[in-house]
Order: C-alpha cells, then sequence, then structure tokens
C-alpha cells in the first residue's frame, strides 16, 4: 500500500501497465465531486469503462454486478473514487470472479481469483477504507465483513478538492466515523504501539479540524480531515473496531441512518461503560493510561 502524490498521480496512472481501468464511484457524486473531471484528466489515452453504484450500502446484488462488469472487461487497474461503499465494492470485486457459491465465499472471506489492483481516491472524509484490509458487505439486510490482507487497495491518493461539494449532513457523519474509530482503537485489546500512536495523530487532526470542516470547508480542513481519517484507518487496521461500530449496523441496515452518525449513537455509552468498570479489565492494556490519552487530546479530565 502505497501513497501517490500531486505531482505524481498522472504518471502512475498513465503507466504502460494500466491499459485499461475500471472506475467504480457512486452515480451523483461522480460528476459533483469533481471525480469525473479529474480521473478522466489523468487517463486521457487509456481505455476507461465506468461502474456508477446505486446503492446507499454495499449490497451484495449490486457487488455481483461490479464483479461481472469486470470479468468481461478484464481491468489492469481499478480505481475506486468515492465513499467507504465504493472503497468496499472495489475491494471486494478485486479478489472475487463470478461463481456458483459466490454468496458463501464472499461470507467467509474465501476469494477465488488473482487480486486485480485497486487505487483508492477517497470522496469523503472519514471511512478511512484507503488503508484497510476489510470491507463491509450486506446480503439480504444482514452484515458480513470480508477480510484479508489481500483486500487492502495497493495505491491511495488523498485530493482535498473532491470533498469541497460534498453535504453538510455526510461530512458530519463521515467525520464522526473517523473520529469514533480513532477513539475505539485506543480501547481495543488488539491495539499496540503502532495502532496508539496512529489513533492519536488521527484523534489530534480530528479534534482541530472538525469543527472548522462543517462551519467554513475549504482545501485546508477538508485535507486535514483526509488525513485524520487516513490515520484513524491505519489504527482500526491494526486493532479493529469495537462495540459501538458493531451495534452501529443495525441501526444503518433497518432504520437507514448513516453510518458515521449510527455508530455515535453509542460511543459516550460505551466510553462512560468502560470508564467506571475499569476494575473488571481483564486485558493487558492500561484502560486509565488510554483514557489519559484521550483526555489530553480533549482537554478533559473524566
Amino acid at each position: 500500500m502505497s501513497k501517490i502524490k500531486d505531482r505524481k498521480i498522472y504518471n502512475f496512472l498513465n503507466k504502460g501497465v494500466y491499459n485499461k481501468i475500471l472506475i467504480i464511484s457512486g452515480k451523483q457524486s461522480f460528476i459533483r465531486s469533481g471525480a469525473k473531471k479529474l480521473i478522466f484528466k489523468f487517463t486521457k489515452n487509456k481505455k476507461r469503462f465506468i461502474f456508477l453504484k446505486k446503492n446507499i450500502i454495499p449490497q451484495f446484488e449490486e457487488l455481483k454486478s461490479i464483479i461481472s462488469f469486470k470479468e468481461k472487461i478484464k481491468p489492469d487497474l481499478i480505481v475506486a473514487i468515492g465513499g467507504g461503499c465504493v472503497m468496499d465494492y472495489a475491494k471486494i470485486a478485486s479478489v472475487f470472479k463470478i461463481s456458483n457459491d459466490l454468496i458463501e465465499r464472499v461470507k467467509y472471506s474465501n476469494f477465488n481469483n488473482l487480486k486485480t489492483t485497486v487505487l483508492a481516491i477517497p470522496t469523503t472524509a472519514g471511512s478511512g477504507a484507503e488503508v484497510t484490509s476489510n470491507a463491509v458487505i450486506y446480503i439480504k439486510n444482514h452484515k458480513y465483513s470480508v477480510e484479508g490482507s489481500k483486500i487492502k487497495p495497493d495505491y491511495y491518493y488523498l485530493n482535498s478538492s473532491l470533498i469541497l461539494s460534498s453535504k453538510i449532513k455526510n461530512d458530519a457523519s463521515s467525520g464522526m466515523d473517523a473520529i469514533c474509530q480513532a477513539t475505539e482503537s485506543l480501547f481495543s485489546v488488539k491495539s499496540n504501539k503502532r495502532s496508539v500512536a496512529y489513533a492519536k495523530k488521527a484523534l489530534k487532526i480530528l479534534f482541530n479540524n472538525y469543527s472548522k470542516f462543517l462551519k467554513k470547508k475549504d482545501k485546508k480542513n477538508s485535507y486535514k480531515m483526509l488525513l485524520g481519517a487516513n490515520y484513524a484507518g491505519k489504527a482500526i487496521n491494526i486493532s479493529k473496531t469495537t462495540l459501538p461500530h458493531a451495534v452501529s449496523y443495525p441501526f444503518t441496515s433497518h432504520f437507514n441512518i448513516a453510518h458515521g452518525h449510527a455508530v455515535s449513537l453509542t460511543i459516550n455509552k460505551f466510553l462512560n461503560f468502560i470508564y467506571f468498570n475499569q476494575e473488571k479489565n481483564s486485558s493487558t492494556i492500561s484502560i486509565s493510561e488510554r483514557f489519559k490519552i484521550l483526555f489530553k487530546l480533549t482537554n478533559t479530565y473524566n
């Protein structure tokens, strides 16, 4: 997984090895965000194939359509340019082919295809999916997590201009998702020194820019939010998320509540519970030390 810088994105996309490019994006955001203009500018001499997803959350039937489309065109590169749903579709599609047992293979992360190279370009500041080795898919309203190092995008590119047109409700939800990811990562039993370092970096950036981003969005605070979400993604790629994320999915699938909003519904109760039940901690991490980190970052004391 490598970050591509502004000056190198054109050269990367015009490499001789990438002659057929499958672009996966959102039906509305592809044009509104400036994604179409950007990607067409960088791929003038390439064969481009576009799949614009319709669902708000990643659904198996639409995933199957993407995999079928991918098999038909056989791309050298998949460019996922969008939010978490787009990223998840691209990541899963990169390692699967159509088969009679596809639904079972997806449920149990039993990959059945050679990896197609993926470049992830987020158009929301929140999911961190461009750096994680898991993806979400809904099968008949049940959420499944597809996991494995192979599905982590091979490259990612952060461009603040792509999130300037997003709506405030989406910004608030996406930003809260990143904040909750980094916070949960701090208290995960799978956390380690590296994930804690990423979580601290994420929270410092996100807490300093979230309100500014919502009140008056500009390229500077938009990029900071993208960067904070990226660090949060790196943190949970190690530690995974915890209870607030686990219980958020029914809110989304049954009540259509945006993911970050859904996670925010229980994060305070989660923190409150573990703070007042520290004596019951049976893990090797120090809950009190993790709270000290959180208190310092938020300028609070309990």
